[in-house]
């Protein structure tokens, strides 16, 4: 028996939902920060929030992995982890930015951290399923395409999310600064308006995907010999999964490593960073009209980047048909960390749109080769959890950098956040390096039957 293979628009519609978590995402990337400073975080905190992201992500998505792949019922296998994950963090995403409202209870720099936490554990509940739905769903030989055009609805989405501030200010009027200092009201209505749309996309994928049952998936795996899934499956399984991992996870660890700490440095301190070092503000400065527009385009920014990933992930499988995909994410890896370096030399605030196209490239390898890759040395019966697990090689450089990058930034580069992007330029380049070490089961596959043929 053999998966069927599916159209470009199932495929399409399967990942949808994608669009909408990527969308509210972008948003928290690209004002979270900004937000949490007009509450009252200084810049050498901003990382210690942030934290509770990736905290949230090691814990939550190995256990939804585990649950996602013994779970079925009448809604499905991964299904209805995406609705709850979905209408969780539209909860977050709409009262994040009015955590203002709960002054009379509690800081709203607080209240706001706590929103953030909701938020970053709702998203991985509804991340982490979609990860393992494309390696459920997919023949072998789709994978890299599955993976891309969720790379590119990722894109998409974050796009939408990252310019919403600035077009609800520019285009419709809305204001981005507040005369008493709180958030901006096109801040407020952009994380409403992520919210609906968050909860639609969610909404289209449940509608039109069908799942294959445990029982289906057994039987592609065991060349029909089919039992379900074993249902007394107990959650310590997870270390013992963690402890029996394939070798290409292990080898992908450490590219995952430098690649996300690299990213969480950007993703933190690229507001102060634009704001002091391109727009020459004070460090201090985080209410004038000033710092509300470089937040503003910031947010362009991170849209550029996000654009060119999902305009580039229509590429990524012919390259990587070509040159190999561990090939095709090194380079790009090598062109994000070269341009994130250059921002440092960029004269003005357009000409930081040239090196986020270069982040582009970098991004939309990042979010489809190490998975196309990975999903090829894991058993389906597993893939649920073992999707979750190479979360933990996400989420743990993040809280590295959360836990060590301001005091860096505040003894080491004195508060100057621009030495903080750079440093994540670094990191890219490193993990460009640690890809000659990964071996590529499916690639090896591939080359065997031709040689054999």
């Amino acid at each position: 028996m053999e998966k069927r293979k599916l159209g470009f628009w199932e495929i399409w519609n399967m990942s949808f939902g994608f669009l909408g978590i990527q969308m509210g995402f972008a948003l928290q990337n690209a004002n979270a920060s900004r937000i949490l400073q007009i509450f009252g975080a200084d810049v050498h905190e901003l990382s210690w929030f942030w934290i509770i992201a990736p905290l949230m992500g090691l814990i939550v998505q190995p256990i939804i992995g585990h649950y996602s792949d013994n779970t079925w019922g009448r809604f499905g296998r991964r299904k209805p982890f995406f609705l709850v994950g979905a209408l969780l963090a539209s909860v977050g995403l709409i009262l994040m930015p009015q955590a203002d409202i709960f002054i009379a209870f509690m800081p709203a720099l607080w209240v706001g951290a706590g929103m953030l936490m909701i938020m970053d554990a709702s998203f991985n509940i509804a991340m982490e399923p979609f990860r393992a739905l494309v390696a459920d769903n997919l023949h072998t030989d789709q994978r890299t395409l599955g993976f891309s055009v969720q790379t590119a609805l990722i894109g998409f989405g974050a796009v939408v999310g990252s310019w919403l501030p600035y077009v609800l200010t520019n285009w419709f009027g809305i204001p981005n600064t507040d005369p008493s200092g709180n958030v901006p009201q096109n801040l407020i209505w952009s994380f409403i308006i992520g919210a609906c749309i968050l909860v639609a996309t969610i909404l289209v994928t449940i509608f039109t995907t069908k799942e294959y049952s445990p029982k289906e998936l057994a039987a592609f795996e065991d060349g029909g010999e089919a039992e379900l899934v074993p249902v007394k499956a107990k959650l310590t399984d997870i270390f013992t999964d963690f402890r029996k991992m394939p070798d290409t996870m292990r080898q992908l660890s450490w590219v995952q490593f430098f690649s996300w700490f690299g990213l969480f440095g950007m993703w933190v301190f690229t507001t102060p960073a634009i704001a002091h070092h391109i727009y020459g503000l004070s460090i201090n400065d985080t209410k004038s009209q000033a710092y509300q527009n470089a937040g503003d385009w910031v947010g362009v920014l991170f849209g550029v980047y996000n654009l060119v990933s999902a305009i580039f992930a229509f590429f990524l499988p012919v390259i990587a048909a070509k040159v190999g995909r561990k090939r095709t994410h090194a380079i790009s890896l090598v062109i994000g960390g070269l341009s994130l370096i250059s921002i440092y030399l960029m004269p003005n605030e357009n000409w930081v749109i040239l090196p986020m196209i270069g982040v582009g490239i970098a991004w939309a390898s990042i979010l489809a080769m190490p998975y196309a890759i990975l999903a090829g040395s894991i058993p389906a019966r597993k893939m649920g959890v073992y999707m979750g697990i190479f979360n933990f090689f996400i989420v743990i450089p993040q809280i590295v950098n959360a836990l060590i990058g301001g005091p860096i930034v505040k003894y080491l580069y004195n508060d100057n956040a621009i030495f903080a992007i750079i440093t994540s330029g670094v990191s890219f380049l490193l993990a460009a390096a640690l890809v000659a070490k990964v071996k590529d089961v499916d690639d090896t596959k591939s080359k065997s039957e031709i040689l054999k043929n």
